[in-house]
């Protein structure tokens, strides 16, 4: 009797929650879902104003010295040593002795051949004065100021055909060249500096062999350096020879002056680019370094710059019209690495200023205001 009554009440206690879990499901079901607050995203804008922007092309390369010689031997001979080494980084003044080469066995040959050459002129002697007495006077004072110690001395000019027979059946005038070569020939075993530089490279040291054809070294001008660039064929119309460039090292704290002093005619096939020269002077500047150049193109009338990632593939930009995003085209006219210069914007008009991140044309947002930071 007792487990009949318990089960009664058992039962009409799931009977009524059933009924009240029921009653809870249709209650939610007929409330109304809860709508999410709108986002609209703030934007930063800036009014346009279209002004004249400085067209400046970028180019870099590494600084080369304007004049360089390669220093050959023409000659065979033992390196003399001087009182200045021959190593790389010693300067020379123009004028002053680079190599020395042995030349004592050539040297006698010179003299000798001066000696013949002046032998030659005093044993006709006699005989001109016989057949050409007017012309005497001048040939005695050639052979009187003839020194074998000295460059032999240019022969006096013949003002007469028969003085001209009668000097070359002498063999005077092929002995004469035959000297100037020999002189010649022994000019080789010095080398001077052409002008004021530095030696940048030496491959041969004091008291070696060296041999006809060999290079010696290299040697540079220090006082003036040109940089070689490559600039896109399509801004070949704007470089123009004498042109002012601004250049810069790659970190940016040294900054030198250049002017454009040659421009290449021929388009590289395989760039499309042309080559500028810009020489530059300054005693800070090194053969090597790597420099960027900044060339003034042109000044562009009616436009405007801005970064380059708020331009589009399709070339438009973003307006803000009634806090709704619009794209309108523009005209790019000119690319850097980080800018772009646009025409057909017209003043007045308010673009976006930074990306907007999912941006599209038709997107509600609001301007960006810092009221609230100025105060």
């Amino acid at each position: 009797m007792l487990r009949k009554v318990i089960l009664s009440i058992i039962g009409i206690a799931l009977v009524i929650a059933a009924f009240l879990y029921t009653k809870h499901l249709i209650a939610n079901k007929n409330k109304p879902k809860p709508v999410p607050a709108k986002v609209v995203k703030t934007v930063f804008v800036d009014t346009v104003k279209n002004t004249t922007i400085p067209i400046v092309i970028a180019a870099s390369g590494n600084l080369v010295a304007k004049r360089r010689v390669e220093l050959y031997s023409e000659v065979q001979g033992i390196f003399r040593p001087s009182s200045i080494l021959f190593k790389p980084g010693q300067t020379y003044k123009k004028g002053q002795s680079l190599i020395r080469i042995d030349a004592s066995e050539f040297y006698a040959s010179v003299q000798s051949a001066k000696s013949s050459l002046y032998n030659d002129i005093a044993a006709m002697m006699p005989d001109l004065q016989l057949d050409f007495p007017e012309v005497f006077s001048k040939w005695k004072t050639y052979l009187s100021n003839y020194n074998l110690e000295k460059t032999t001395p240019k022969l006096p000019q013949m003002t007469s055909e028969k003085e001209n027979f009668f000097i070359t059946g002498r063999g005077i005038v092929s002995s004469y060249y035959n000297v100037k070569n020999l002189e010649e020939r022994l000019s080789k075993y010095y080398i001077n500096a052409p002008f004021s530089g530095i030696l940048t490279e030496a491959l041969v040291s004091e008291g070696a062999l060296i041999r006809n054809g060999q290079k010696l070294g290299e040697f540079i001008d220090t006082s003036i350096y040109e940089i070689e660039v490559a600039i896109s064929k399509s801004y070949a119309s704007f470089l123009k020879v004498g042109e002012t460039v601004t250049l810069n090292t790659l970190d940016g704290i040294d900054t030198y002056t250049g002017k454009v002093t040659r421009v290449n005619g021929n388009v590289d096939l395989t760039t499309q680019t042309i080559t500028a020269f810009i020489e530059l002077k300054h005693p800070d500047l090194r053969e090597g370094v790597y420099l960027e150049a900044q060339l003034d193109a042109k000044d562009e009338p009616n436009a405007i710059e801005i970064d380059r990632n708020l331009l589009s593939d399709s070339n438009t930009i973003f307006v803000l019209k009634d806090s709704i995003l619009d794209a309108i085209p523009a005209k790019p006219i000119f690319f850097t690495d980080t800018k772009v210069v646009l025409k057909d914007v017209a003043d007045g008009t308010i673009m976006i200023s930074k990306p907007v991140p999912g941006a599209y044309a038709g997107m509600l947002v609001k301007p960006y205001s810092n009221t609230k930071a100025n105060k």
